[in-house]
């Protein structure tokens, strides 16, 4: 499956042909470098790997310089595998993905689908109203003190006396990996390396996603 590494850039809107305001998302989509190809013959499976985002060499591993430097590229700063990558097209012939070769925008269509993977935001501690949607237990009555967004009882005394695993129960929330699935490409902007998708994607500004075809 084809795919670009991006940086989310923040949220904007766009007006369509019939005047009506859509939201949407600005992503900094490469330019990627194909830094590694693995083939079934070598690795057991086709993939081929893209890195993403300058570094600085002195906060790179001698091996990961070694490993830049076979691509004839700079250290960057994050590396994602694609599987089943197929080809590029290069002065308008579909050709083979070669080490060092830049990846763009180009490889997407306007009005076409993608889906948009990321590390959402992270919430910290919540409780079970905002973690799960729960009601709490009602109105403050008969002495009940703080009671409105408590979880209510979590199990049995005597049998089973004990607390089931999965209990849906207060606990760190966000901070994982999301996917989004077909969410629409308003437009790209090429000169840009700008990526203009249809709706919210996971993450903060600023935070890396993987955006495939």
């Amino acid at each position: 499956m084809q795919g670009i590494i991006g940086k989310k850039i923040g949220m904007t809107s766009m007006f369509s042909v019939e005047g009506k305001n859509i939201p949407c998302t600005v992503i900094e989509a490469g330019p990627c470098i194909v830094t590694h190809i693995k083939t079934k013959e070598k690795d057991g499976y086709d993939a081929v790997q893209l890195a993403f985002d300058e570094k600085k060499e002195k906060h790179t591993t001698k091996a990961m310089k070694g490993h830049f430097q076979k691509a004839k590229t700079t250290p960057k700063k994050t590396l994602v595998e694609f599987k089943d990558f197929g080809t590029i097209k290069k002065d308008d012939k579909d050709q083979e993905v070669n080490l060092g070769d830049k990846i763009t925008v180009d490889i997407f269509i306007e009005d076409e689908w993608c889906d948009v993977t990321g590390i959402s935001k992270g919430k910290g501690f919540q409780g079970v109203v905002k973690r799960h949607g729960f009601s709490g237990v009602g109105d403050q009555t008969h002495g009940q003190h703080n009671r409105v967004r408590a979880p209510g009882s979590i199990g049995a005394s005597s049998d089973p006396s004990r607390v089931f695993k999965g209990m849906r129960m207060g606990g760190r929330t966000g901070n994982q990996r999301v996917c989004i699935e077909t969410l629409r490409v308003l437009k790209k902007i090429p000169e840009s390396n700008l990526l203009i998708i249809k709706g919210s994607v996971p993450g903060a500004k600023g935070s890396y996603l993987i955006i495939e075809r």
